[in-house]
């Protein structure tokens, strides 16, 4: 038996703390409380005499003292993410001290005398919360990673919870055994169609914001104008349309949420709300908190819903564990604590902190989500427990699902996926497209097709499952076997299907390039992409071979009609056998002579399902491409459905992958036809859905917006409304553009970043086009920053995602941060967090076949101007990123003297930019974000 447990008691290394800063100096304090401030080198040699220390992000200080790794370090992180799991918290030291409700450090010495009080309050958190249920099993898992692996935190951990003798088991690995599984429910009934009246929306406004709120009479009219997208629809096919502008500063998302959340509760089905990137996604559900601050009814009421690829995948992890090394038990049993306490199963921008996957080598925590397709629904032996499962489920009784704008388009495109085998989520009567100046991108990802490398070897990984390599892919006979033996119809069209299958491209397809042809192996598929290859090296100008190529599909090269016809032959012979084979299983589940058990039922309409969405779908598709080939090529200048051309795909100098493209010319069409208009009532919002410029002509503005949107191939005209930012940008903000440099010398960019990021003491956010350049800039002024003491961090850079960077740019006030288009949209970080934003360069569209397609068709005759107001909306959204609150002041910097004039008329009114040399650019941003800020109003 067990021995019982001991009084908890805090038992802390003897070891000193560590805060190392990028190419500087590093802070250690030894445990005797002698603080040195030391290089890198003296450093390292003084662990070498004190052993390992107490520090924050063990790979991230491990390289900025420029080693692979610090061994035995106690790393708070670890300790954090494991005695507190699915706790948000940024990964810096001041991070952890606000989320743990310390007082943040102010300087490096600050943060290293800190660092034993957090590992303090975390073991004393610990303590107090050891009888809680999610720490049923801590005892034994933290035994466990102590004698598998010697974590350093584990005699610690194990001291808190009173059990220093507690023995080590994988038990605490399976947190699955803890689960709730899901119960069927009665169906659901049918939904009412009572309106939402603008008074009432205004009064649910006024309930979630509560008694003594700011008042802001823009977001109570932005509320009575999204209510009009509650009302009753009068004719199928005709929503109820409301375009909605909210400036920022509006409170878009209360003002929306209120008519919602009322429309559903009276209705009785739910809203669903769908954003563009995941930052706002996570922001919307933090927002939902002031409708449902009770935590167990805000995961009954809100449900955040994304493709099965962001979900902790039970199977997965099973099978992780089930063969863990002891070099992957710790990444394993913090997931599985993350796992035990977590709202939803969310990896990917959930509670799960995305530092975690950050402490370990690449796929230790993303090959735990199933991101190839391979579920096996109901024949796994979590379904019940699974993380997706109960989502769709709770999805279908509540009040708003937050989603994002490919999942529910996606949907769309493939149809309700009802039936016994899961019950995936069906067409809503209610959307609210948040971030709606983005429907044309997510419309043009959702509803395009590539005929690939990438895309026909992930198919025949599907049909055939592993064929010697590491892939756990189970193949279609593995998800069909358990049926074969009562079924054996089955049988001949699955051999059948797997020996077309061959067809496709095999493993290390990509580095068969210069092969010959085998003509006892073929392999149209391979011959297929070697032919596109071809046209598209001879057509296009000799470029750097680090990005990739494309050229327009005609006139076609004399190898590839031959290579299009043998593969389309091959597709066919793949198609026939596979459309046998679902139609048997169909055939199965109607025959009335069938005693078919529930489970095997299941399986039968799972498989059907799963081979017309997996299979049919993307076969019928290529042939439809591949057929075009065949077609007279359309007469120049008329305008297409469908853009048609074919890429080369590189990384790192290498040609990695060639396809056949096909795009809507306009994806709002199928937008609007298959997501918009079976809908009852559909809300579009965003703060910059209308083009700036068009002051003078706000026709034309709302035109173009609608034209972006959808709107305009919908019967019913669209309820247009605009609600002003309640902000004073003349007097909150400083626009420039520098015009004494050279915006192509990576020198000049670098050395114009480096003096306004220290002008402005931090809170700076480099903004830029090219990932390259990026890169570039941020080995460049890097050192000069540490020295100035502003840590500076940077997408592709960091091993972090960009919500983890965001969110220790939120924390850190004098951090900068370097990044691309993901953090132009979508993030809010107010304060003097974000006080200024440099763009290396105006951010026009990349120049492209189908982006020229788009400008000569899409333009109305004015092409030209077309791509201006893509720049426009681009430079507004990234302005929009400075001015969060009323009290917030803002320094916005272009980096380039070519930008025209035009473009600056997309910002905010009341900005009038100025053309200064960097010198007085430097000086004016310093006076600005100096001076005091005048008060609001």
């Amino acid at each position: 038996m067990p021995s019982p447990p001991l009084p908890p008691r805090l038992l802390l290394p003897a070891a000193p703390a560590l805060i190392a800063a990028p190419h500087g100096a590093s802070v250690l304090l030894t445990p005797d409380g002698e603080l040195s401030t030391l290089s890198a080198r003296k450093t390292l040699e003084a662990l070498e005499e004190l052993g390992p220390p107490i520090l924050v992000h063990a790979p991230a200080t491990a390289k900025r003292l420029g080693v692979g790794a610090i061994p035995g370090a106690y790393d708070l992180l670890e300790l954090y993410a494991f005695a507190l799991p699915a706790q948000p918290a940024a990964p810096t030291p001041r991070g952890l001290a606000i989320a743990l409700d310390l007082p943040p450090p102010d300087d490096a010495e600050a943060a290293a005398a800190l660092l034993p009080e957090i590992a303090t309050e975390i073991l004393r958190r610990l303590a107090r919360a050891r009888n809680a249920l999610p720490n049923r099993d801590v005892a034994m898992l933290a035994a466990r990673l102590r004698d598998a692996m010697h974590w350093p935190w584990a005699d610690s951990i194990l001291a808190a919870l009173g059990q220093p003798q507690a023995r080590g088991s994988n038990d605490g690995l399976k947190v699955w055994r803890t689960m709730p599984e899901w119960e069927e429910a009665a169906p659901a009934q049918p939904p009412g169609n009572l309106p939402v009246s603008p008074a009432e929306a205004r009064t649910r406004l006024a309930e979630i914001l509560g008694e003594g709120a700011e008042e802001r009479p823009s977001q109570g009219d932005f509320a009575s104008a999204a209510s009009m997208a509650f009302a009753p629809r009068d004719v199928p096919g005709e929503p109820r349309l409301v375009l909605a502008e909210a400036g920022t500063g509006t409170g878009k998302t209360l003002g929306y949420v209120a008519p919602a959340s009322l429309w559903a509760e009276r209705n009785g089905a739910p809203v669903w709300i769908a954003t563009y990137t995941r930052n706002l996604q996570r922001q919307l559900d933090q927002e939902l908190a002031r409708l449902y601050p009770d935590p167990e009814e805000r995961r009954r009421k809100v449900v955040i819903r994304k493709g099965r690829e962001n979900y902790l995948c039970l199977l997965n992890f099973d099978e992780a564990v089930s063969g863990a090394m002891p070099g992957r038990i710790l990444a394993l049993a913090l997931v599985a604590r993350w796992a035990g306490a977590s709202r939803d199963g969310d990896l990917m921008g959930g509670d799960f902190p995305g530092w975690i996957a950050e402490l370990f080598p690449s796929g230790a925590v993303s090959l735990l989500s199933d991101r190839r397709g391979e579920c096996i629904h109901s024949a796994c032996p979590h379904w019940k427990r699974c993380f997706v499962e109960h989502s769709i489920r709770r999805a279908a009784t509540a009040n708003l699902v937050v989603a994002n704008h490919a999942l529910v388009m996606v949907q769309a495109a493939l149809g309700p996926k009802g039936g016994g085998g899961s019950s995936e989520d069906g067409p809503a009567l209610r959307y609210v497209f948040d971030e709606g100046h983005h429907l044309f991108d997510a419309a043009d990802g959702a509803f395009s097709a590539a005929l690939s490398g990438a895309e026909m070897a992930e198919l025949r990984r599907w049909l055939l499952g592993n064929e010697g390599g590491r892939s756990r892919a189970r193949g279609l006979r593995r998800r069909l076997e358990e049926l074969l033996p009562a079924h054996p119809s089955l049988i001949p069209p699955l051999e059948h299907t797997e020996q077309m299958a061959r067809a496709l491209p095999a493993s290390g397809w990509w580095d068969r390039w210069e092969d010959l042809p085998d003509p006892d192996n073929p392999r149209p598929g391979e011959a297929f992409l070697r032919a596109t290859r071809i046209q598209v090296l001879a057509r296009t100008a000799e470029a750097d071979t680090l990005y990739d190529a494309e050229t327009d599909l005609h006139p076609l090269h004399e190898d590839l009609p031959a290579a299009a016809t043998a593969l389309e032959s091959a597709l066919e012979r793949l198609r026939d056998p596979l459309k046998h084979l679902s139609k048997l299983l169909t055939d199965i589940l109607e025959d009335p002579d069938q005693e078919l058990e529930t489970g095997d039922r299941i399986r039968l309409e799972t498989a059907s399902r799963s081979i017309e969405r997996r299979a049919l779908i993307p076969v019928v598709a290529w042939l439809s491409m591949l057929r075009q080939l065949r077609e007279e090529p359309p007469e120049p200048g008329t305008r297409p459905l469908y853009v048609d051309w074919l890429a080369l795909t590189r990384r790192e100098g290498r040609d990695i992958d060639a396809g056949l493209h096909r795009h809507w010319l306009d994806p709002t069409v199928p937008f609007a036809m298959q997501v918009a208009a079976p809908a009852h009532g559909v809300l579009i919002a965003s703060a910059t859905l209308r083009d700036n410029s068009a002051k003078r002509d706000p026709e034309a503005a709302w035109r173009e917006a609608e034209a972006r949107t959808g709107v305009q191939h919908l019967p019913n005209p669209a309820i247009r409304a605009a609600v002003p930012s309640p902000f004073d940008y003349a007097s909150q903000t400083l626009a420039i553009v520098v015009d004494d440099m050279n915006r192509d010398s990576p020198g000049q960019v670098a050395a114009a970043m480096q003096q306004l990021f220290i002008a402005a003491g931090g809170g700076a956010l480099g903004l830029f086009t090219a990932i390259r350049r990026l890169r570039d800039v941020h080995a460049r002024i890097a050192p000069a920053l540490a020295e100035a003491g502003l840590p500076l961090y940077a997408q592709h850079v960091d091993a972090m995602d960009s919500a983890t960077l965001i969110d220790i740019f939120r924390a850190e006030e004098e951090s900068c941060l370097l990044g691309t288009d993901a953090l132009r949209d979508g993030v809010d970080v107010p304060g003097r967090a974000l006080r200024l934003l440099v763009f290396d360069r105006v951010p026009w569209p990349r120049p492209s076949i189908l982006h020229r397609e788009r400008r000569i068709h899409l333009s109305g005759g004015r092409p030209t101007s077309y791509d201006d107001g893509i720049a426009r909306h681009r430079l507004r959204q990234a302005f929009g990123r400075l001015i969060r609150r009323a009290d917030d002041r803002g320094v916005f910097v272009l980096l380039d003297p070519r930008t025209p004039s035009r473009l600056l008329a997309g910002l905010p009114e009341g900005v009038v930019p100025r053309r200064l040399g960097l010198a007085e650019a430097v000086r004016q941003t310093a006076a600005f974000l100096a001076s005091p800020a005048l008060p609001p109003g």
